[in-house]
């Protein structure tokens, strides 16, 4: 069984789309940019239940965490067994175990991505994609046993608090490499950030196709795309998925008293990504 996985990992609403969409432009290399709606062709979701249905069988009760956990080995098993040195899939889990199976097996990953943000915008953008209230998102945030439950289209996506998922993902691992992205430096220095992404993946870094994928995954035209065609990976609690594209917009939408909640619960994690003054 080949490890083939390269993990784009991160808690929801922090950069993972931007990145798959850069990916994909960049792996096209062509001279127009790649439909959002496309995006899925270059990789996979490892929540997506029609993959555990095929492993499963029609019958599987995948709204149970239980049966669906079971079924993730053999999910992870099927997309390595194409054989391919390279299968991209995308990942809101926690580096950890549930129910006794270990949800980012180290036998089928080569390396992983994981993209970070300030969790006080991370906060500002899923209390408005999953039509949560901020200070019930704060409080999520801060819980072991946050998840995202099963979908019509997803099974339950194991989450904890977030800083409990960051250090799952950046502790030094012996079995495979970890790229860290900060989605600020992904909007401050694109060229070195998503350069540093291609490198960590493998494929050959060249600066003209570099550029063009990041203008062609630009919040500009991720945004007049989605205004134009819609976005399959929208959300029902909002009209729009990309929304600002900025940093800072938990400065108009937190009081005080939140702010230093979130400060208060994350301070770690926060302080070694800079993300306190």
């Amino acid at each position: 069984m080949k490890k083939s996985i390269v993990w784009l990992a991160s808690y929801p609403k922090s950069g993972n789309t931007w990145v798959r969409i850069f990916l994909a432009n960049y792996l096209m290399n062509a001279d127009k940019p790649v439909s959002i709606n496309q995006v899925n062709r270059f990789g996979m979701g490892d929540s997506i239940s029609k993959a555990y249905r095929m492993v499963g069988g029609e019958d599987a009760d995948l709204t149970s965490v239980h049966v669906s956990v079971a079924l993730r080995p053999k999910v992870l098993r099927g997309i390595v067994a194409n054989n391919a040195d390279v299968n991209l899939v995308k990942t809101h889990n926690i580096c950890s175990s549930a129910f006794g199976h270990e949800l980012i097996p180290a036998n089928v990953t080569r390396s992983a991505v994981y993209i970070i943000r300030n969790p006080l915008d991370v906060i500002v953008s899923y209390s408005r994609h999953y039509g949560v209230s901020i200070p019930d998102s704060v409080a999520a945030f801060s819980r072991s046993d946050h998840a995202a439950p099963a979908g019509l289209n997803t099974v339950h996506q194991f989450l904890g608090s977030w800083s409990e998922h960051v250090s799952s993902w950046i502790e030094p691992k012996k079995e495979y490499p970890t790229c860290i992205l900060r989605y600020e430096d992904m909007l401050g220095q694109p060229e070195v950030a998503f350069g540093k992404l291609v490198k960590h993946i493998g494929i050959p870094l060249e600066k003209e196709r570099l550029k063009r994928a990041i203008k062609f995954s630009s919040f500009e035209e991720l945004s007049s795309q989605e205004e134009k065609h819609g976005f399959v990976e929208g959300s029902d609690k909002t009209d729009r998925f990309f929304v600002k594209g900025q940093t800072g917009q938990w400065q108009e939408q937190l009081t005080p008293q939140l702010v230093k909640r979130v400060k208060k619960d994350h301070r770690k994690i926060m302080k070694k990504f800079g993300y306190l003054e």
